[in-house]
């Protein structure tokens, strides 16, 4: 699906405040890469949205990043290499999608769908590490999970869930326990949870490791766009 015109500004608005720039900022740079110095900063962040791009970081990485193209830039080796000496690490390079709207995705039958948070922790638990801390679903305060109900016990196997952004975006993220993926749940747990977004007037997020292909997967098939791409790293 494509987004609407006003629905680019309003994302470009949200990143904006996001990076502390002004609220206007990318449309006043038409195309030129914006930079923010800020040198109590703990990482360097890259962004690039429709064509526009911009770079937030201490003075120094702003420095060590002039010459450089937005491609070059949208590369984590990039972002690692200017700060290694500040100690640069981790946060890679994510994908972002955007929607403004998305089919509804009917199950195949009725589900039991808990807005519990210890539904939610319950699944975290059940699931590996990485996926955990990749999801964050701790920092998704709105959460959709569905149980399976088997010899009266309720066992959560899928969470959609979101964030507000800025009042602006929901911020979206999906998990699904190791036994039950590959099965369609994910995409209608994420389903479940953009709906409730965007019956909330918000305008739906989908952030993904750019080698996380199941994740990318997802947001492709429910209908999302692409947009751009975050690039960070954390300073020592």
């Amino acid at each position: 699906m494509t987004l609407e015109p006003g629905s680019v500004d309003i994302i470009l608005l949200a990143w904006a405040r996001r990076l502390g720039l002004d609220d206007g900022a990318f449309a006043a740079a038409a195309g030129v890469r914006i930079t923010r110095a800020d040198d109590t900063a703990r990482a360097v962040q890259f962004v690039r949205l429709f064509g526009n791009s911009a770079l937030v970081g201490p003075q120094w990485a702003l420095d060590a990043a002039v010459g450089l193209s937005d491609e070059e830039l949208a590369q984590h080796v990039t972002l690692l290499t200017i700060t290694r000496d500040h100690g640069g690490h981790g946060l890679g390079a994510a994908a972002l999608f955007f929607a403004d709207d998305l089919p509804l995705r009917q199950p195949a039958e009725e589900l039991t769908v808990s807005h519990g948070h210890p539904d939610a922790i319950e699944l975290e638990a059940a699931c590996p590490p990485d996926d955990v801390n990749e999801v964050g679903l701790s920092g998704l305060e709105h959460r959709f999970t569905i149980l399976h109900a088997e010899n009266g016990h309720r066992t959560p196997v899928a969470c959609g869930a979101y964030a507000e952004w800025e009042g602006i975006l929901a911020q979206m993220g999906v998990l699904v326990a190791p036994e039950w993926r590959r099965q369609g749940l994910g995409s209608l747990a994420a389903s479940i949870a953009a709906h409730e977004a965007l019956a909330s007037g918000l305008t739906l997020q989908w952030r993904s490791d750019v080698s996380n292909k199941g994740s990318l997967a997802i947001a492709r098939s429910l209908g999302f766009t692409a947009g751009g791409i975050q690039t960070s790293v954390l300073l020592g």
